[in-house]
């Protein structure tokens, strides 16, 4: 693939008030009940203005989620940055930065979650960018794991992963604020009992 071809589209204020205005209707009401209609309207924009930046509603939605994953990997990393660079602290502070967030007034879930959800085809490019997203987690926990003193940082990694999107799926659905302290809790535990297995 040619770095032209890899390059990202070029940032416009239309193109940007596209994306909030599209992931702010989607995260609300979901993606199949959005149409592009209701985002023109709510955005203020020409149809013309939308196809110029997006070749279908799918690529707007591939566009708005892609954005998002790049907001909560710098979301994340500020977190971090605040925090002991010990693999321990870094880990509980993801469940720290997920407290906050289930406490925020628009809170409503994952909406990567939702995404996959409704496009439930593999090949779709809507499921393969949940995915990515998802995957990039799970890399981020296995590099964080393999600091620690653990037999299998990998599956611990995983398990961990395991938390956060559970802790995620019972603040959203149960409404429980405190999902993300019991989620940091239980990967304490988890990794105390990990350090203490023979290798």
């Amino acid at each position: 693939m040619s770095e032209s071809s890899q390059a990202k589209p070029r940032s416009s204020p239309k193109r940007e008030l596209l994306l909030d205005t599209a992931f702010r209707l989607f995260y609300a009401h979901g993606y199949h009940a959005v149409g592009i209609d209701t985002i023109l309207a709510e955005a203020g924009v020409a149809k013309m203005t939308l196809y110029n930046h997006f070749k279908s509603k799918d690529e707007l939605i591939v566009a708005a989620l892609e954005r998002r994953s790049s907001e909560i990997s710098d979301d994340k990393l500020k977190a971090l940055a605040k925090v002991s660079s010990e693999p321990l602290s870094q880990i509980e502070a993801l469940f720290d930065w997920m407290d906050v967030w289930f406490r925020m007034p628009d809170f409503n879930g994952c909406a990567f979650l939702k995404a996959i959800a409704e496009y439930t085809d593999d090949d779709s490019p809507i499921n393969q960018t949940v995915k990515k997203h998802k995957a990039a987690s799970i890399a981020s926990l296995i590099d964080l794991c393999q600091e620690l003193d653990v037999p299998d940082p990998k599956n611990l990694a995983q398990q961990i992963f395991l938390l956060l999107e559970g802790s995620i799926i019972q603040a959203h659905t149960f409404g429980n604020a405190d999902a993300a302290k019991l989620g940091k809790n239980a990967a304490t535990t988890l990794i105390q009992a990990a350090k203490a297995s023979p290798s």
